[in-house]
């Protein structure tokens, strides 16, 4: 396998929580309400799955060993749009969280900002899934020999080994305080 065997598959269960998120944006409509217990797990899967994981192997591996390479200006570009885009969808959660938040201290008017918010989300992910997927990481293998995608992979699984002790240390520390 190479290294965009796992980002892909990575990118399968995104697409799936999207879809799951969408049918909760239309329960969301329909009800006028907010369910910010959904909104916590969406956006824990999205800041721990979708971008402290999958980003993450992006950004601090793949993308690392990119700028090693003599890359063309085409290719320098796209990853540079890549990262751009995993700021803006760390953003757009960000705001998600904030509106979220907002409804629940009673400002009701917040589930449009949510709803808003949810559905940039929603557009956004398919389409930067598809330019990784079709365009990028097709385009970006040729710079690696077979050996250093193997290193990278393996690199892959390490990275994903330390993924869930850090998850749950986050946990106990954000709720050390509160206790």
């Amino acid at each position: 396998m190479k290294p965009r065997g796992p980002l892909m598959i990575e990118h399968r269960l995104i697409e799936k929580m999207i879809a799951v998120i969408k049918d909760q944006m239309s329960v969301m409509r329909e009800q006028k309400r907010v369910d910010p217990v959904f909104i916590d797990a969406a956006v824990d899967f999205i800041r721990i799955y979708a971008d402290k994981t999958h980003h993450g192997k992006e950004e601090d591996i793949l993308f690392r060993d990119l700028d090693k390479k003599n890359m063309s200006d085409e290719d320098k570009k796209g990853m540079q749009e890549l990262v751009d885009e995993h700021v803006f969808a760390r953003k757009k959660v960000a705001e998600l969280v904030q509106a979220k938040e907002d409804y629940v201290a009673g400002h009701k008017e917040a589930l449009d900002t949510v709803l808003d918010r949810l559905t940039t989300l929603v557009e956004f992910y398919p389409e930067h899934i598809r330019r990784e997927d079709e365009v990028f990481f097709p385009d970006t293998e040729k710079y690696f020999t077979r050996d250093e995608l193997d290193a990278m992979l393996a690199e892959f699984w390490e990275f994903d080994k330390k993924m869930i002790h850090e998850k749950y240390k986050a946990v106990v520390e954000q709720w050390k305080g509160k206790v």
